[in-house]
């Protein structure tokens, strides 16, 4: 069956073409460093956990939490499997992390496996905390920002099998029943995955509530849907109200299991097609685009399902599944354009671009089960473009504007990753997915709260740019909107070897890198400066700056966790917490 492919729509008016640069500012940025009592509970790798996906979903995981609901307040686990928190309201006057919750001493461990603790802040009154044994424990907090002297109290704990950790979790009440959604994360081993690395990916989804009362406890597990992957995700979220889940990754992912049985999925009849790889060819000019459709060997007419929007087409046959599914690679005309049958064996499907001159790449977004035919005329226009690429000579034409491309001057941050990453939407109900978008060369590049009634936003890379994308699963037609851009930022970060974090404050007024040992970059908005500039090469005046700023710690420690509010960067280290005064 077509996925429903779909694209992020970019937004012009929050691009800034006339970017030049940051501008590296001397501005000393005021350092406020907390020493803790204990270490921070830091799991590192074993030697059976030697995977690139063991390293990414634990060996750069981030200890530090912060609360989206209350500002300037963060959350860590130390070694004494005490729950911290450090709220700052004066940055003079730190005061040591109060204890909020203290893990119960449990000698049984999964197998020996033992992944770091994790937290994820469930509303304004409750927590998700994992042991990193296998047991989740949901935690009512109270109002953490005016009670934050009350210790957090236990309404539910289990063990879930193997080892996890907790990706993301929300709470809501419907009819009166209240409900805890929470996604977790395992990195399991899979004997039949005989060719890769021979471990698989599960995303666990966990629907808590208090709609029956078991064993005179107030709350129990009532649903458990398991998705499984190749790859461990950029992003995984809950929608509100449990409606959905998002999931970004370089590989799909997809549901397998509901409370333990395989999930069966609803057979579809197969359609007999001679040869199914290609199902159709296209050729296109300047003005439009032609497609034959392979069909079943007595296809007729009447048995054609064809519909044609502007940006979106759809072909079937008779009650099969869908030939064609999915998002046109540009506008077309749909008055303009037709369709028929030829020798009974193909559909012929003409359609008429809406804008004249540029190429198509792909017909329907994602689909790669069509093969493209060249014209003769077209190769030899092709070749007469690019015989200054595959020339021998270094110049072979240098009175050209533009010098021909050599790979060799293109830096590491130039590259691109593999163009297979997907940005997926589940339906809750029926498990299958309602939006796909393929990022291709979009580098994932972090996740934060912007918003706590909204699902965390993303930061993709756009050629050298970051923008970041706010959720809205409820909005059909922008599930996914741009919100904010970081310029520049895409192309700067790659250019960092040593990173390990980066974020954002959630007003957009900055961004910042850390690496992996002391250093920290913040990279500020453009904002209009006192003084009269001008640009000496260009002999224009400059009315904004946009300014890079670094920070040095005093440690040797590595750092463990990075989190960002509106005025302050939070650096977390295993014996110290840092505190950047950003913003007044």
């Amino acid at each position: 069956m077509a996925l429903p492919n779909c694209s992020l729509k970019v937004n012009r008016e929050l691009l800034d073409p006339s970017f030049e640069s940051y501008r590296l500012s001397l501005d000393s940025i005021p350092t406020y460093n907390v020493e803790l009592d204990a270490a921070v509970a830091e799991v590192k790798l074993k030697d059976s956990q030697y995977t690139l996906d063991h390293v990414r979903a634990f060996g750069m995981y981030n200890y530090l939490h912060i609360d989206p609901w209350y500002e300037d307040s963060v959350y860590f686990v130390d070694s004494k499997g005490r729950v911290l928190n450090l709220t700052v309201t004066l940055d003079t006057a730190l005061g040591k992390p109060r204890e909020m919750f203290r893990f119960e001493s449990d000698p049984i461990s999964c197998e020996g496996e033992q992944l770091c603790a994790s937290l994820s802040l469930t509303s304004a009154t409750w927590a998700a905390l994992s042991d990193g044994t296998g047991k989740l424990t949901l935690l009512r907090t109270s109002k953490r920002g005016e009670s934050s002297h009350i210790k957090w109290e236990t309404m539910f704990r289990e063990r879930l099998g193997e080892p996890f950790i907790i990706v993301h979790s929300l709470a809501h009440v419907r009819s009166y029943v209240h409900t805890i959604e929470v996604l977790l994360l395992r990195v399991q081993k899979d004997p039949s995955d005989t060719k890769g690395s021979g471990f698989s990916i599960s995303l666990e989804w966990i629907i808590v509530d208090n709609s029956e009362k078991i064993q005179n406890r107030k709350y129990g597990v009532r649903k458990r849907m398991m998705m499984k992957g190749k790859s461990v995700p950029h992003y995984a979220a809950v929608e509100p109200q449990g409606k959905g889940i998002v999931v970004a990754s370089e590989k799909p992912f997809a549901f397998t299991e509901v409370d333990g049985l395989p999930l069966e999925e609803p057979p579809v009849e197969a359609m007999e097609v001679e040869n199914s790889d290609p199902i159709y060819f296209w050729q296109q000019t300047e003005e439009d685009v032609t497609l034959n459709v392979r069909l079943p060997e007595g296809t007729t007419k009447d048995d054609i399902r064809f519909k044609l929007a502007v940006d979106c087409l759809r072909v079937r046959v008779g009650d099969h599944a869908p030939l064609l599914d999915g998002q046109l690679f540009a506008p077309v005309d749909p008055e303009a354009s037709t369709w028929t049958i030829k020798d009974d064996k193909s559909l012929e499907v003409s359609l008429q671009k809406r804008s004249e001159g540029p190429l198509w790449s792909e017909v329907i977004l994602g689909d790669r089960r069509g093969e493209y035919l060249m014209s003769d005329e077209q190769k030899s226009q092709l070749q007469q473009r690019l015989s200054y690429l595959t020339s021998e000579d270094l110049n072979p034409n240098p009175e050209k504007d533009k010098p021909p491309c050599n790979a060799q001057e293109l830096e590491d941050c130039d590259m691109f990753p593999e163009d297979s990453s997907t940005l997926m939407r589940f339906d809750g109900a029926t498990l299958k997915p309602t939006h796909v978008v393929s990022l291709g060369s979009h580098q994932f590049l972090f996740s934060v709260h912007i918003d706590p009634s909204e699902m965390p936003a993303f930061c993709l890379r756009h050629d050298v740019e970051a923008l970041l994308w706010q959720p809205h699963p409820n909005q059909d037609n922008d599930v996914w909107e741009h919100i904010s851009t970081f310029n520049a930022l895409g192309y700067v970060q790659a250019s960092k070897r040593d990173k390990k974090f980066a974020t954002c404050a959630p007003n957009f007024s900055y961004a910042a890198l850390c690496e992996c040992l002391r250093r920290v970059f913040i990279y500020r908005q453009p904002s209009p400066v006192d003084t009269v500039l001008f640009n000496r090469k260009q002999g224009r005046q400059v009315g904004q700056v946009a300014k890079q700023q670094v920070a040095n710690l005093d440690t040797n420690d590595p750092v463990l966790g990075f989190r960002a509010t509106n005025e302050r960067l939070f650096v977390l280290t295993a014996n110290n917490l840092f505190v950047l005064k950003v913003n007044n």
